[in-house]
């Protein structure tokens, strides 16, 4: 049995029992084709369950290096591995073939992309302008207030949606608890901004009992993020904003301009509530690029 016998067979496979969808076939189809034509020409012949039986982890550095001399990433490579690994599985059901040499491959590493930032300018247009999206006096406070405490502690959309009206910190108070990813607590600083314009939308919240949800929509439940991201997507568009101007960017500028302004990295970890410093140093990318942009344009040398 030829190996894109098997290939044909295994795409059967994951198509009919496993039910898999008609992309993922056609991704692992296609990664599978173009692996399969590499050991064509690695092996110098067609091959068969023999040839696949007695790949090493060699062979397959060999194919995952050719990938990267053509320009796949990481991420790209990755994808195709799985796919061989889960051809490999069927193989092992279906022909009793198990050859170990897929699973001790390392798996590359996608680099995680750096955090798009706004600048400060953009980010204070958020939260101060956003009023203009509506013509209803609760809902101007309520998206002021929404984006302002985003920008301002740092916090994840969902966190902030999470939040009752008891949750609100009393006037003598200046931080909040929010509970975070895994059900971590964590205290963040509210600034005196995020107060007034917390204290604005209670004044005009049509149910402000201490049970009630903080954000809500024109049904009196709790707000949909989606509503949220369509507030950001039009303001956007009206004001020629970047494309990455979303609720979570909120976030990454809170991060970067405390960076920028001489916060530590452990202080901004707590104040996010990441479990791993390494999560909080992409933010070191961030304003060095910043920084790296100033000295092109200002530096006359550069």
């Amino acid at each position: 049995m030829t190996a894109e016998e098997a290939r044909v067979a295994f795409l059967e496979w994951l198509e009919r029992e496993r039910r898999a969808a008609l992309l993922t076939v056609q991704a692992y189809s296609g990664d599978l084709a173009a692996f399969l034509g590499f050991l064509t020409q690695h092996l110098g012949g067609e091959p068969d369950l023999a040839a696949l039986a007695s790949l090493r982890q060699a062979d397959l550095r060999a194919w995952l290096a050719e990938q990267a001399a053509a320009g796949a990433g990481n991420s790209t490579r990755a994808r195709h591995l799985s796919a061989l690994r889960s051809f490999f599985r069927f193989l092992t059901r279906r022909y009793g073939i198990d050859n170990p040499a897929p699973r001790l491959i390392a798996t590359p590493r996608a680099k995680r992309p750096v955090p798009r930032a706004l600048d400060t300018m953009q980010a204070r247009a958020v939260t101060a302008e956003t009023a203009a999206l509506s013509d209803v006096a609760a809902w101007q406070a309520r998206d002021v207030a929404l984006f302002t405490l985003l920008y301002g502690c740092g916090l994840r959309i969902g966190e902030a949606l999470a939040l009752d009206v008891r949750d609100v910190p009393e006037s003598q108070d200046v931080s909040l608890r929010v509970l975070g990813k895994g059900g971590k607590e964590r205290i963040v600083p509210v600034l005196p901004a995020v107060r007034e314009a917390l204290a604005a939308w209670l004044a005009l919240h049509p149910a402000a009992q201490p049970g009630s949800p903080l954000f809500v929509g024109a049904r009196g439940r709790r707000l949909d993020p989606a509503v949220a991201q369509r507030k950001l997507r039009a303001f956007r568009r009206l004001h020629g904003l970047p494309e990455h101007t979303t609720p979570h960017a909120l976030r990454h500028s809170f991060a970067t301009h405390l960076l920028a302004g001489g916060a530590d990295l452990r202080s901004i970890q707590d104040l996010l509530g990441h479990a791993s410093l390494s999560t909080t140093q992409r933010y070191v990318a961030v304003d060095a690029s910043r920084l790296l942009k100033v000295w092109r344009k200002s530096h006359p040398r550069a």
